[in-house]
């Protein structure tokens, strides 16, 4: 491991989690409805999940990722509860009006860390991750450790940025109504960010 591969590895994290998905489209419409502090939790959660689960899979030498059967199941898990999560935020009660149905909290640093285990896009993300550039780590825990604050941080970066965007977003939104449209917009972003995993 040398700076080269560093730059690369890193070029590759934060192309990868500062795309569209269902991180980054979940930190948007968090920050809309909550603000950029109490989405915090959140997204340092997800930097956490992302951080555990690419060291194990590296650590593991990626043997995780390459059973069919196993990735099979993480997509199709992922996928459907990402569309249940896409139905709550398209009919959730914005949190700034007087509602008192739905989820009127954001999620947590445990729960931002627990939904990596279904996000398809960090699986894609973490096998080509550890196949392009985790070749012959088997035994050595430099690599998975460097693969988790690469890829962890690229997260923690990336959901900030997006929450920040949301919160942007909020500020032209005053009405209950643009903010139903608001979520209903970033559930179809979630949707539509899930079509490349289910067509590969």
């Amino acid at each position: 491991m040398d700076w080269a591969w560093v730059l690369a590895a890193s070029g590759f994290a934060f192309a990868m989690a500062g795309t569209p998905g269902p991180n980054n489209t979940m930190v948007t419409a968090s920050g809309a409805n909550y603000g950029f502090r109490r989405t915090l939790p959140v997204a340092i959660g997800m930097g956490i999940g992302v951080a555990v689960i690419i060291f194990v899979v590296a650590a593991a030498g990626g043997s995780i990722v390459s059973e069919p059967r196993v990735h099979l199941v993480l997509k199709w898990v992922g996928v459907s509860y990402l569309l249940w999560l896409a139905w709550r935020i398209a009919n959730a009660a914005p949190a700034g009006f007087a509602a008192e149905n739905g989820r009127q909290r954001p999620f947590t640093v445990v729960e931002g860390a627990l939904l990596q285990l279904v996000n398809p896009k960090l699986w894609v993300m973490v096998a080509g991750a550890v196949v392009t550039y985790g070749s012959g780590i088997a035994g050595d825990l430099t690599v998975p450790a460097a693969f988790a604050v690469i890829f962890g941080g690229a997260t923690l970066v990336s959901t900030l940025a997006w929450t920040a965007v949301g919160v942007g977003a909020a500020r032209f939104i005053t009405r209950e109504r643009s903010l139903r449209l608001f979520n209903r917009a970033m559930a179809l972003l979630l949707v539509l960010s899930l079509v490349p995993v289910v067509l590969e």
